[in-house]
């Protein structure tokens, strides 16, 4: 396994948006005017390999004193492997290099409970809709 970062003007870029394409696009259905924004430009995008074939995918952007994680995502045939919480290390592990104090993001309802185990606290005080899927707010403050 190994992850790689890349900016929106790398080659890798496009392993990223093809990974989000099948995820959100394809299997959640949402639309991918909605997927691919405007924030693709700001954001450092990781993509995660096994066998050198990219099955998982992330972006992070500067947000606040900290980071945020947005469309996390991991191919289906490969979750429930631990590759969604090696993403997350190399996220968190990026973000104390440059030293963001705390991660964000907006997590659907349903991976809450991944996001909990792996130290993040729910903040929002309600669900919200997210292209139709609910979602809460949550946040991990990063100790070096």
């Amino acid at each position: 396994m190994q992850i790689q970062t890349y900016l929106s003007t790398d080659e890798g870029f496009l392993d990223a948006l093809a990974i989000r394409k099948n995820v959100f696009v394809i299997e959640q259905e949402i639309p991918e005017e909605e997927e691919i924004d405007h924030l693709e430009g700001e954001s450092l995008h990781f993509v995660l390999y096994v066998d050198s074939m990219p099955v998982g995918a992330s972006r992070l952007r500067a947000y606040g004193d900290g980071g945020k994680v947005e469309r996390v995502c991991v191919e289906k045939r490969f979750r429930k492997k631990g590759l969604g919480d090696e993403l997350m290390k190399a996220m968190e592990h990026y973000s104390l290099q440059k030293g963001y104090s705390s991660l964000t993001l907006n997590a659907q309802t349903q991976a809450e409970p991944f996001y909990s185990k792996l130290g993040y606290t729910t903040i929002s005080t309600e669900t919200f809709l997210d292209a139709g899927i609910p979602h809460v707010t949550m946040k991990k403050t990063l100790a070096p």
